[in-house]
């Protein structure tokens, strides 16, 4: 063994035995150390468990420790800090367990094999006791994190699934770990544990870096409980324990916030469930989550596709069918110019040969079947203009362009009914090929039917823009419209998504209308404020906050902040609600103000 510094006050210790450079001590010597530590009392054990974390989080996949009983260590450790109270309370101990949870789920996450070796290793029950709640929620979320590993591969899926309580812990915690983060530690910056602070900021930051960090673990505790019930969810078996009608509609809320980066969460779920026909039935049978997911289908959310997926399996199902078409069918038509989305190539084809081959017991209102018919029209309306010669399509774009800025006319006067009228009418005229055309002519009769109240009119017309633009959805004023409306209803979540993907559009734009470049702010005050009251009532812990009375609900709704309430100058006013766009070939906007007519847009998006 090479020489060990003389500071060193145990030649056995973890770091000490590291150092070893021959090959066969070494393993020797870790293969004892991973054997004596859980039956050690003394000071300092989690020293050499922080380095062993590292390690695993750094080098998850290096096989070194996996048989030489690393994970048989690990568990011991975590029974010892169920079972013996009074080690766990002794030293810095009362890490060891959530440590230890870590290291198995950061070994397991990869590779199927380390994965065997732990489920062979025991590891199983003790993270199902940490799931209970057996400590504290921190052990919690790094338990369901190491147990979601190990019910992602089909070798190790059965030891999870065996315990048949993890489906149901899983359930309540995806539902109550919002709660229990706020309740627990969040709203008690006072009486915060110790070791939960040290944790989360690693010594770093006050309390509000905790309660970030709080906030994200929140997200995470949640999001991978869904993960955790995802796996079951791919087994037929367990569907209709998961469809439990409470549950189901409980999922599309369930986004993670805007600190989750990379779990589809509640929709996630949601689609897994409807590849199953055992599943469609119980999503059809919840209007809410038919909403909803009609309502993720027309955003700007990452996952906005797996929303359109679900909405097409129903839509497919002849036993759900005629439950859902009055709510998919509009939300699928308004969709059908999309041509990719993420890995989903022709996606406007396959939603109008989904709503074409529908079943014929369907039976959708006569305002659907309208929609239905009209798209229809424009498929056989598109195949005409194919073979219409390209002089003719030129005149029909001109005078498309002449009734469009008929439209812009009668938008300065006030005349705002008249003004949607006409580009009902140019949109009638302009060829369908004429995307760039078609995208001004929807977004700018999106902005009359906001103005006009008529916000679902507005968020439809503002989608069918962005599925035409390209890239998709990245017209930046048909999000904003589209944000505006969604506030108008009280779709906090799909309006702070549209605001803040507008925002990024202006940051990057070369319209002087919209770029904030060189302005000296980093956005649009009037999208900031809408952006800040958004936040408010997308908060993640807001139903929390006011179950427990902590904050009143005006407060998270934004009243009496100050947010929006503008007077008749407002930049607000000038720069949103009056933005109707011309498709001249500079590209340029005509901007009118509606000073004067009827309404302001502050009655109609404020509370």
């Amino acid at each position: 063994m090479e020489k060990i510094h003389s500071d060193c006050p145990c030649r056995e210790c973890f770091f000490c035995v590291m150092k070893e450079t021959n090959p066969t001590k070494r393993r020797s010597n870790i293969r004892k150390f991973f054997r004596d530590l859980p039956n050690q009392d003394t000071d300092g054990q989690v020293l050499p468990i922080s380095g062993i974390w590292n390690t695993a989080m750094s080098h998850p996949n290096d096989p070194e420790f996996i048989d030489l009983g690393i994970f048989e260590c690990m568990a011991a450790l975590i029974w010892k800090g169920l079972k013996n109270r009074r080690w766990l309370s002794q030293d810095q101990n009362v890490y060891i367990p959530y440590y230890a949870a870590h290291i198995i789920g950061s070994y397991t996450m990869n590779l199927e094999e380390f994965a065997q070796s732990a489920v062979q290793a025991g590891i199983v029950p003790p993270l199902v006791e940490l799931l209970r709640g057996r400590l504290t929620w921190v052990e919690q979320r790094v338990a369901v994190r190491a147990l979601g590993h190990l019910a992602t591969y089909p070798s190790t899926f059965p030891s999870v699934a065996e315990h048949g309580e993890v489906l149901d812990l899983a359930m309540q915690l995806a539902l109550s770990s919002l709660e229990i983060v706020y309740s627990h530690f969040y709203r008690s910056t006072d009486r915060r544990p110790g070791y939960h602070c040290d944790l989360l900021t690693r010594g770093m930051g006050g309390s509000e870096m905790e309660s970030r960090k709080a906030e994200e673990w929140a997200s995470q505790l949640q999001c991978w409980s869904l993960q955790l019930i995802n796996c079951f969810a791919f087994k037929s078996e367990f569907v209709s324990d998961i469809c439990n009608p409470t549950f189901l509609m409980e999922l599309p809320g369930m986004w993670g916030g805007l600190v989750n980066e990379s779990s589809p969460a509640g929709v996630g779920l949601l689609r897994t469930i409807c590849q199953h026909r055992l599943g469609r039935g119980p999503v059809a049978d919840c209007p809410g989550v038919i909403d909803a997911l009609c309502n993720i289908a027309r955003s700007s959310d990452d996952w906005q596709y797996m929303a359109i997926d679900c909405l097409l399996w129903l839509v497919q199902d002849s036993s759900t069918c005629h439950k859902v078409i009055d709510k998919a069918a509009p939300t699928l038509v308004d969709l059908s110019d999309l041509s990719s989305l993420g890995d989903h190539k022709r996606l406007g084809d396959t939603i109008f040969n989904t709503l074409q081959s529908m079943a014929p017991s369907s039976t959708p209102s006569n305002r659907t079947q309208e929609l239905l018919d009209e798209l229809v029209q424009s498929r056989q309306r598109a195949k005409l203009e194919k073979t219409m010669p390209k002089e003719d399509l030129r005149i029909k774009q001109a005078a498309a362009l002449v009734v469009k800025l008929e439209g812009n006319s009668l938008f300065s006067s006030g005349n705002i009914t008249g003004a949607a009228k006409k580009y009902s009418e140019a949109l009638e005229i302009c060829p369908l090929k004429s995307k760039r055309e078609r995208v001004v002519l929807y977004s700018n009769r999106a902005q009359c039917y906001l103005l006009l109240q008529q916000p679902w009119l507005a968020i439809s017309d503002a989608t069918r823009a962005l599925c035409m633009h390209s890239p998709v959805n990245r017209h930046a004023k048909s999000l904003w419209r589209r944000a505006q409306a969604y506030d108008m209803i009280g779709l906090a979540k799909e309006s702070l998504l549209d605001a803040i993907l507008f925002i990024n559009e202006c940051t990057g734009s070369t319209d002087p209308e919209l770029s904030v470049k060189n302005t000296g702010s980093k956005v649009p005050d009037y999208a900031e404020r809408l952006v800040k009251k958004q936040m408010r009532k997308a908060w993640l812990f807001r139903d929390a906050a006011v179950k427990h009375g902590a904050v009143s609900e005006d407060v998270l709704l934004g009243l009496g902040l100050g947010l929006g309430q503008e007077g008749e100058d407002s930049e607000w006013e000038t720069a949103s609600e009056s933005d109707i766009e011309d498709d001249d070939d500079n590209g340029e906007d005509v901007m009118h103000s509606r000073k004067g007519t009827s309404g302001g847009f502050n009655s109609l998006i404020e509370d």
